[in-house]
């Protein structure tokens, strides 16, 4: 009685705890469900490796990949096309300036950072004046030329490029040099005094008739207007101080008369040399 009591209250406890007695169809039933498991996750995982290394590999085969080989120019070229074509819009739209928007946009940003409100009006190069030169240029060399009576030898002109005081070839060179006269380098004088005054670039220009020149020293008319020229604007820097820097000389032989070569007067009036103040 005792004994079956036993065996039976084991029965209870095991079938309580839902477990199945060792050698039951039951335990066979739990073991083979655990290796199929197994194998489903096995074949889980190879399938994942799989998918993997195909991804891998096409990431690998991309023309456009950091980490491919094939075609890996093609991004290089991509980039330097791009380059170009914003190169190009900029330029563009530098020489398309439209000043009317540039006005708007300059006066706007002006309003934007608290500025004062102004107008700024861009002003084409066309447009901007050309300022004369400083002082009574004009008056002081007037009034120089009828007090010493050189109304015959210098002549007053004024045009696009500035003043141009036109000096004949009687009153500073004899005919044929470049060597200035004792008499020319007191009327230099004077007119050093006048010019030196003034911040504007000074140009000394030489020029001849038409008539051939042909010596040792001067094989044509170009030797002589441009040794003329030099020695004037020697004199004018070396002995009156005008500053180097702003003068300058040019021959032009006979080819920019201001008379006819057809007459002797004609040809008296082109031998000469210019002093022009540049506006």
């Amino acid at each position: 009685m005792s004994s079956r009591r036993e065996t039976n209250d084991g029965a209870l406890f095991t079938r309580s705890l839902g477990l199945t007695e060792w050698g039951s169809p039951g335990f066979g039933q739990i073991k083979t469900d655990k290796y199929a498991a197994a194998k489903r996750t096995r074949e889980h995982a190879a399938s994942k490796r799989i998918r993997k290394k195909i991804k891998i590999d096409e990431f690998e085969e991309s023309p456009f990949s950091e980490g491919g080989e094939k075609d890996r120019y093609l991004i290089t070229y991509a980039d330097l096309i791009t380059l170009l074509l914003g190169l190009f819009i900029l330029l563009y739209t530098a020489s398309n300036l439209d000043v009317q928007k540039y006005e708007k946009m300059v006066n706007a940003i002006g309003n934007v950072f608290g500025g004062p409100t102004q107008t700024i009006k861009v002003i084409p190069d066309s447009e901007i004046p050309i300022a004369p030169p400083l002082g009574n240029l004009k008056s002081d060399i007037n009034s120089l030329i009828e007090k010493n009576n050189y109304t015959s030898s210098i002549k007053l002109e004024e045009n696009s490029r500035g003043v141009t005081i036109h000096i004949l070839e009687d009153i500073v060179f004899p005919s044929g040099s470049a060597e200035l006269k004792k008499s020319s380098k007191i009327v230099l004088q004077q007119l050093a005094a006048i010019i030196k005054k003034l911040p504007n670039d000074v140009r000394i220009e030489g020029h001849t008739d038409n008539i051939p020149i042909s010596t040792s020293q001067f094989p044509s008319n170009w030797h002589l207007s441009v040794a003329r020229a030099l020695s004037t604007a020697y004199y004018l820097m070396t002995e009156q101080g005008l500053d180097p820097e702003k003068l300058s000389i040019v021959g032009y032989s006979e080819y920019k008369p201001i008379d006819s070569n057809e007459s002797i007067s004609g040809r008296a009036t082109n031998r000469r040399v210019d002093i022009i103040i540049i506006k």
